[in-house]
């Protein structure tokens, strides 16, 4: 939880895949704000001491026997609150409106006309404007609350926004959090700062100089061990952490042989170099590739690494000694998932996420001290921590490396094709100045080959996939727009310059909302 001084923001949660893009948009206002799933929402907002409450929206129908809803206390606390799709459904029935299904669904690009001036507009849209924005509902309010006023209406939705000005209880039937919403952001921030009047003072130094304090009062004169695995996650932490409690820091980086071209030695090169952080370099690469050869399928692939780096870190771990904390690069993302809707906690090695868990019997306290971030609040306080800008923001690569990179059985030769076919493809992309205009890029070596001809020769040698999206949240992502010459130039390169590759090929397949990772 953060610190008590901050004002806070309760979203509950009833399952929209986009909830978590509510709390980046308040974030982005500077105001702090946290997931809840519905069946903790009670306990939440007494520990919580929230100035408002959002409503997220969902899945599910208020018609529906045992819908999830909000707990009546919320509406009685004297607090504003906003209801989004589903939570503007859920607070019209709740308060005693009428909500009915069987009526004309509504998905997609849609437009709202205000209908009368509201705070929530204020400087953003006027009445008797019309206004584009995202909706996703099959169900509609249909008649209003006591106190209620509609605020605005669209074709299939004559109820789309609605207002209780006196009790600052606000809904919209639309999704304001997302990016097909161009003024939603706007309107977020109106009912944050001006309904709700939060001051908008939660910044990265404020979370940087709070966690150094909560970071010595949790570890006092213990000793943490991080786990390190050149990521952006790992890398803040493990220098928040030094910051924090200098050599009673100790990182492990297993290098498992699967990582990008000169990955190994920039980490050391900063950690030993840069930061004179204690680092143990383990390069257990053999061991690796060889409990992986002959192995085809990805889940079984993800296993064997898991478990083997899961064995080498405990191995250097009693090596260290005595050791009473583990640090895990754990973000908000993975808090969410872990508790929403099962309260279980997560015991997954975030820093090298999907390959295995925390072992029992190693008994170590957990440090978590990105727990309250999402990754472009990472970030930013990587920025604020003064981690130069090749690890701050580098694209994310995942804790199993190049092993879900090359389908089929990984052996040397492939992981040697794919490293240097994906720095070049980086390179070109570097020199172009689109770097981080790209959510993620990479190279795919495929589990086929092809025949080709070369100068006066013919080939029979791999083939090479490239993979390149855009992102504004990370829950949607589409392919990044080369242009032709630019393919043409990395498709040369990577021929010329990679024995083993006669042929490069480019994904423009798009990801659907809810995916987060490109694997």
């Amino acid at each position: 939880m953060s610190a008590p001084s901050h004002d806070k923001i309760l979203i509950v949660d009833f399952g929209s895949q986009v909830t978590q893009l509510i709390a980046r948009r308040v974030r982005e206002e500077g105001v702090y704000s946290e997931i809840v799933p519905f069946q903790r929402a009670e306990s939440a907002f007494r520990e919580m001491k929230p100035k408002a409450v959002i409503l997220s929206g969902g899945p599910a129908s208020v018609l529906d026997k045992d819908a999830p809803l909000a707990p009546p206390s919320f509406y009685e606390a004297g607090v504003p609150i906003l209801g989004i799709c589903y939570g503007e459904q859920a607070m019209a029935q709740q308060l005693g409106g009428k909500v009915e299904g069987g009526h004309h669904r509504e998905f997609g690009r849609a437009e709202v006309e205000v209908k009368k001036e509201s705070p929530l507009f204020d400087g953003v849209w006027r009445k008797g404007e019309r206004y584009p924005v995202w909706m996703s509902h099959g169900d509609r309010v249909t008649e209003l609350p006591k106190g209620f006023e509609v605020l605005g209406t669209s074709e299939n939705a004559p109820i789309a926004i609605i207002g209780d000005e006196k009790r600052r209880f606000y809904a919209t039937q639309f999704h304001l959090e997302v990016v097909h919403t161009p003024h939603g952001a706007a309107l977020l921030r109106n009912f944050v700062r001006k309904v709700a009047g939060c001051k908008g003072d939660w910044t990265m130094h404020a979370f940087r100089e709070e966690s150094i304090e909560k970071i010595r009062a949790q570890v006092g004169k213990g000793r943490v061990l991080c786990g390190l695995s050149g990521g952006v996650d790992s890398a803040v932490a493990a220098v928040l952490l030094h910051e924090a409690i200098g050599d009673q820091l100790t990182c492990v980086f297993v290098d498992h042989g699967l990582l990008r071209l000169a990955e190994p030695e920039k980490v050391v090169a900063l950690f030993r170099g840069a930061y004179n952080i204690p680092l143990v370099h383990v390069d257990a690469s053999e061991k690796f590739l060889t409990a992986l050869a002959g192995k085809t399928d990805p889940e079984d692939k993800r296993k064997i690494i898991g478990k083997l780096f899961i064995d080498v870190f405990e191995d250097e771990a009693k090596k260290i000694g005595k050791v009473e904390f583990l640090a895990q690069g754990t973000l908000y993302p993975d808090v969410i998932e872990s508790v929403s809707f099962t309260g279980g906690p997560s015991v997954t090695i975030k820093s090298h996420h999907n390959v295995g868990g925390l072992p029992e019997r190693m008994n170590l306290k957990l440090v978590e001290p990105l727990r309250e971030l999402f990754k472009d609040e990472v970030r930013a306080l990587g920025r604020e921590l003064g981690l130069p800008e090749i690890f701050v923001g580098r694209h994310p690569f995942p804790g199993p490396g190049l092993a879900i990179r090359c389908p089929g059985e990984i052996t040397r030769e492939k992981l040697d094709i794919l490293r240097l076919a994906d720095e070049i493809f980086l390179e070109e992309i570097r020199r172009a100045g689109i770097y981080d205009d790209i959510w993620q890029a990479f190279a795919v070596i495929l589990p086929v080959k092809t025949v080709g001809v070369m100068g006066d020769y013919r080939t029979y040698e791999h083939v090479v996939g490239l993979r390149a999206v855009t992102s504004v949240d990370g829950m949607t992502a589409d392919f990044y727009p080369f242009e032709m010459s630019f393919l043409g130039r990395v498709a040369t390169r990577i021929i010329n310059e990679v024995r083993g590759v006669n042929r490069v090929v480019y994904d423009v397949t798009s990801k659907p909302p809810g995916t987060i990772e490109w694997e």
